[in-house]
């Protein structure tokens, strides 16, 4: 199974993913954002799948902390993903991916169970 999970180790949705993944003997690579960084291509495949909308977190501290000429100027993929590689804190995660297709945004235990196991 090639599944990644992409995040920030010191979020509490990451490592309650990581928890869940470790305690259910499931394989996987870690994407540290924060350390390995994120690609244009990777945003934008993931953007097409998703839909930027979901891909940006607006309900955490990264975008509620920019200024609201910032925030009025994400109307569509591409100011969305300028916004993303600037400040990869803002992107909803965690993400899971397999196969480079996305399973999973966010963590939400039955939804795990259902897609992983």
């Amino acid at each position: 199974m090639d599944v990644i999970l992409y995040g920030i180790k010191n979020c509490n949705t990451v490592k309650a993913a990581l928890a869940w993944l470790g305690k259910n003997k499931i394989q996987f690579e870690f994407h540290d954002y924060k350390k390995a960084g994120i690609t244009p291509a990777k945003l934008s495949g993931w953007c097409k799948q998703v839909g930027w909308e979901s891909l940006i977190n607006k309900r955490g501290t990264t975008w509620r902390q920019l200024d609201e000429t910032i925030q009025k100027k994400v109307t569509n993929e591409k100011a969305a993903i300028a916004l993303m590689l600037e400040k990869n804190s803002v992107i909803k995660r965690p993400l899971v991916e397999k196969n480079s297709k996305v399973l999973l945004l966010g963590f939400d235990e039955a939804e795990y169970v259902k897609k992983l196991r």
